[in-house]
C-alpha cells in the first residue's frame, strides 16, 4: 500500500483547542488513516491554548510579514498529532474564544486571521517546509476555506484539495473591497471564484474551489441540496454534487471508552453496565437532583441555540416533568436560553439541574450517568453527543435530521421486535412531536427489558473512526488516481 502524504488545515483541534465537535474531528482523523497508508500532519493557528499545550515546537519558516505582522511556523507535536502551527501573535494572541471578542462579537480581523491560515496552508501545500510534500491538502469549514482559492490562483502546481462542512451555517462572509488585502487576483472575485452575493465568501470558495467537497453524514449531504437546509448555496451544491459526499463522523474511541474513563465516578462495561448505576448517583449530586435511581434521568449537552432545538424542550418542560423525570443540562449560548433553563432550575429544585458552560469532563459524566440524551436540533450535519451516548450505555433521543438520522435506529415496532433499535427518534422537530418522544421515552424506560436492549445495541454499535477513516482513504486515493 502506497503512502499518501496529507496536510489538514483546521481552526481548532482536540485537546489543545476545542469550541465544538469540529476539533474533535480533527484530533482524531490523523490516527485513524495512519492505519490506511495515510500521514497527515495539522496546520492551526498558534493561539495562546495550543502554543501552551505543542510539544518540542520550533521553526520551520519565518514571515517577515504576515497580514499586518511578523508571524513564524512551527513544527510540532501533542502526544501522537504532528503539527505545524502558525504563531502569529497579532492574529492569534488572544485569550478566549478563538473566533468572538470578550464584547461577544466576532474579532473584526476575523478575515484576516483565517486568511492568513488557509494562504499559509497553500503555501505548505506547494513545498514550503523542507521534506513536506503533501499530496492531499484537506480544509476545514470556512475558517479554512480561502485554503483552495490561494492554490487555484497561485498559478503554481497544487496538490488536490478536500474541503469538509461541519456546519453550513457558518460562512464567513466579507467586505469585497479586501479581495487585494487578503493577496487575491481581481480575477478571483466572481461567480465560479470567491464570489457570493456580492461579499468574499470563504465557506463558499471552499466549496466552489476544492477538488471534492464532503459533509459529516450522508443525510446532511443530501438535505443541503435543498432550499430549506441549503443556507443560500444549495444551486451550488447541486451543481458539485458529483464531486460532494457525505461521510459520518466518528469518535475517539480510547477518549469515550467506560471501562477506562478517569472522568467518570466508576467504570464499567457491557458486561458491567450495571455500575452505571454510581455515575448516575454522581451526577445527581453534582447537578443538584434529587438521589433517586429508578427515576428517568434525561441528559443535555449541547450549544444553546435555535438550531439545537433547546427552545422546543423549554416548551416541553411541563411533560418532561409530569412523573418526576429529572433533567440534567449541560451548555452555554443563547442569553435569553440560558436565563430561562435557570429560571427553570430555581423552580425546579431536585428536579431540573443546569450547569450553565462547558466542562469537558462533567460531560463525560452526563453521558456516563444519564438514563437517556437528548438532541433535539432542527438541523445537524452529523453530531458527536448521540454517539458518545451509545458508547456509554446512555439511550439518545434524536430529531430524525442529519447525522442523527443517519447514526440512531429509532425504536419503532419492528425495530424492537428485530432487536435492532438503539433509540428514539422524532420527527418533524416540532414541540408536539418532542412531547410525543418524551413519553415514548418514559414508556421505553418503564420496560426494563426493552431498555437494557437499547443501552447493548448502543454500545455495541461501533462508532469509531474505523469505518468512516476508510472512507477518507478511499476518497483520497481515487482522488490521486483521478488526477
Amino acid at each position: 500500500m502506497k503512502t499518501v502524504t496529507a496536510l489538514s488545515v483546521a481552526s481548532e483541534i482536540y485537546p489543545l483547542i476545542k469550541t465544538g465537535g469540529l476539533a474533535d474531528v480533527t484530533g482524531a482523523l490523523p490516527a485513524a488513516l495512519k492505519p490506511h497508508g495515510i500521514t497527515m500532519r495539522t496546520l492551526v493557528p498558534g493561539y495562546p491554548a495550543v502554543l501552551a499545550g505543542i510539544e518540542d515546537p520550533h521553526p520551520v519558516h519565518v514571515f517577515a510579514e504576515l497580514f499586518g505582522g511578523a508571524a513564524r511556523l512551527l513544527a510540532a507535536r501533542q502526544d501522537e498529532l504532528e503539527l505545524l502551527v502558525l504563531d502569529a501573535p497579532h492574529l492569534f494572541a488572544r485569550a478566549g474564544n478563538p473566533y468572538v471578542g470578550p464584547d461577544g462579537n466576532d474579532w473584526p480581523d476575523n478575515a484576516f486571521r483565517f486568511g492568513a491560515l488557509a494562504k499559509v496552508a497553500a503555501m505548505v501545500g506547494q513545498g514550503l517546509v523542507d521534506g513536506f510534500s503533501p499530496q492531499i491538502v484537506h480544509a476545514h469549514d470556512w475558517q479554512a476555506g480561502l485554503t483552495p482559492a490561494y492554490l487555484r490562483y497561485s498559478g503554481k502546481a497544487s496538490p488536490a484539495t478536500v474541503f469538509t462542512i461541519h456546519n453550513l451555517a457558518y460562512q464567513g462572509q466579507f467586505p469585497r473591497d479586501l479581495l487585494g488585502a487578503l493577496g487575491l487576483p481581481e480575477r478571483a472575485f466572481a461567480m465560479d471564484g470567491v464570489e457570493y452575493y456580492g461579499a468574499i465568501g470563504y465557506l463558499k470558495a471552499g466549496l466552489q474551489l476544492a477538488d471534492r467537497i464532503t459533509t459529516v453524514s450522508p443525510a446532511y449531504a443530501l438535505e443541503i441540496q435543498g432550499p430549506e437546509a441549503g443556507m443560500g448555496l444549495d444551486g451550488l451544491l447541486r451543481l458539485r454534487a458529483q464531486q460532494l459526499s457525505g461521510i459520518l463522523n466518528g469518535i475517539d474511541d480510547q477518549v469515550w471508552d467506560p471501562s477506562t474513563d478517569i472522568r467518570i465516578a466508576a467504570n464499567y462495561d457491557l458486561h458491567t453496565i450495571a455500575a452505571r448505576s454510581r455515575n448516575k448517583l454522581s451526577l445527581q449530586g453534582r447537578f443538584g437532583l434529587r438521589p433517586e435511581p429508578g427515576t428517568l434521568l434525561i441528559g443535555v449537552i449541547s450549544r444553546l441555540s435555535w438550531q439545537k432545538g433547546l427552545d422546543l424542550l423549554i416548551e416541553v418542560l411541563p411533560t418532561l416533568l409530569a412523573d418526576g423525570t429529572q433533567l440534567a443540562l449541560l451548555g452555554s449560548g443563547d442569553p435569553a436560553l440560558e436565563a430561562v433553563f435557570r429560571t427553570a432550575a430555581q423552580a425546579h429544585p431536585g428536579q431540573v439541574g443546569v450547569v450553565i458552560g462547558y466542562d469537558e469532563s462533567l460531560a463525560h459524566l452526563v453521558q456516563a450517568g444519564a438514563d437517556a440524551l437528548l438532541v433535539p436540533s432542527r438541523f445537524e450535519p452529523c453530531g458527536l453527543t448521540q454517539l458518545c451516548a451509545m458508547r456509554y450505555g446512555a439511550v439518545p433521543v434524536v430529531a430524525r435530521v442529519g447525522g442523527l438520522a443517519d447514526t440512531v435506529v429509532d425504536a419503532n415496532e419492528m425495530a424492537i421486535a428485530t432487536g435492532v433499535a438503539t433509540g428514539v427518534q422524532f420527527s418533524p422537530v416540532t414541540a408536539d412531536m418532542l412531547a410525543a418522544a418524551l413519553l415514548k421515552t418514559r414508556a421505553l424506560f418503564a420496560d426494563r427489558a426493552a431498555w437494557r436492549n437499547l443501552q447493548i445495541n448502543g454500545m455495541t454499535t461501533d462508532v469509531s473512526w474505523r469505518n468512516p477513516a476508510q472512507h477518507y482513504a478511499r476518497l483520497y486515493r481515487e482522488l490521486l488516481a483521478s488526477r
